[in-house]
């Protein structure tokens, strides 16, 4: 819990007054909340306010690019809504620099209308190594956008070409049919794929601490914090160049092709065979890691709401 702060729940389904506030912009967050400086929405799209400066986190624009691949009201909603609204907005939040240059680009703001405040690493100790290598682990919501297909081809051809290959962890919630087939490229994975559905902080913990990578071949994110997680264990990760990735790693893991399964599966294999490489990734993700800190977050968030109240004052 925030010290000081107060939760105020007013009952309503959040499908209900989520259609209310998108396309109606009714009723005022204030109206539940009292009075208050700032209105700050998880999404990009205003929450309506009688007189608070009003935010928007903005996390990427992939609605924008592929909206065939959401749903519900991020289909329905963000691709026609969110520019106007983060026009309209006091300030854009980001997570990282990636998003801000998009943002700037794509949607016409001036830098000094988007802030970046980047998640801080978690207070977990880094581990030690296992003994034997551990699972290869992904963890992120399973949609279309995570690329979960294309880890699945390239673990196929690790499995080819190594019959010993560690099991394939899958850790999160599926928000779309994942399609999974038994065999994959001729090669039988069933047994060698293990799908978790959701886990808690706890389980997420033990899978990092056990597995001998983490393998994010997203076709875009915004940030990645499954990058940043394994840094802070010291969890070799594996990671697609695009998006924020390469940012958020910093050169401490390795960046592939996302399109190349082939590619996926070659980096999974160095990472798996090569314990120099192992040892000089731990070290540079622990580092890297570092780099990710809650208090400057909070200051960053701090200074981006307080530079916008002067002129709502004035207005």
């Amino acid at each position: 819990a925030v010290r000081g702060a107060r939760t105020v729940d007013a009952r309503v389904p959040v499908s209900i007054l989520n259609l209310a506030w998108h396309r109606l912009e009714w009723p005022a967050v204030d109206w539940f909340s009292g009075p208050v400086d700032v209105v700050q929405s998880m999404h990009p799209l205003l929450l309506p306010a009688r007189a608070a400066a009003q935010f928007v986190m903005i996390h990427d624009l992939y609605f924008l690019d592929r909206p065939d691949q959401t749903r519900g009201e991020i289909r329905r909603d963000y691709p026609a809504l969110a520019a106007r609204h983060a026009c309209r907005a006091a300030g854009v939040i980001v997570p990282s620099q990636y998003t801000k240059a998009l943002i700037e680009e794509r949607l016409g703001l001036p830098p000094d209308r988007v802030t970046v405040c980047s998640p801080g690493a978690p207070a977990w100790p880094a581990r030690d190594a296992p003994a034997v290598p551990g699972p290869i682990l992904f963890v992120g919501t399973i949609e279309p956008r995570k690329n979960v297909k294309g880890l699945l081809r390239a673990y196929a051809a690790l499995v080819r070409q190594d019959p010993d290959t560690p099991d394939l962890v899958l850790a999160g919630r599926a928000v779309t049919d994942p399609g999974f087939e038994p065999t994959v490229d001729g090669v039988d994975v069933a047994r060698r794929v293990r799908r978790l559905g959701y886990v808690d902080d706890a389980q997420r913990l033990a899978l990092y601490r056990a597995a001998s990578m983490l393998v994010l071949p997203s076709f875009d994110e915004g940030f990645g914090l499954p990058v940043l997680e394994a840094m802070t264990l010291g969890v070799p990760v594996v990671a697609a160049r695009r998006g924020s990735l390469p940012e958020v790693l910093g050169g401490a893991g390795i960046l592939i092709d996302p399109d190349d399964h082939e590619g996926i599966a070659s980096a999974m294999r160095t990472v798996l065979t090569d314990a120099a490489t192992r040892r000089r990734m731990t070290e540079a993700g622990l580092l890297r890691a570092r780099a990710y800190s809650w208090d400057v977050a909070a200051r960053a968030l701090y200074e981006g709401y307080a530079a916008a109240l002067p002129g709502r004052n004035a207005a």
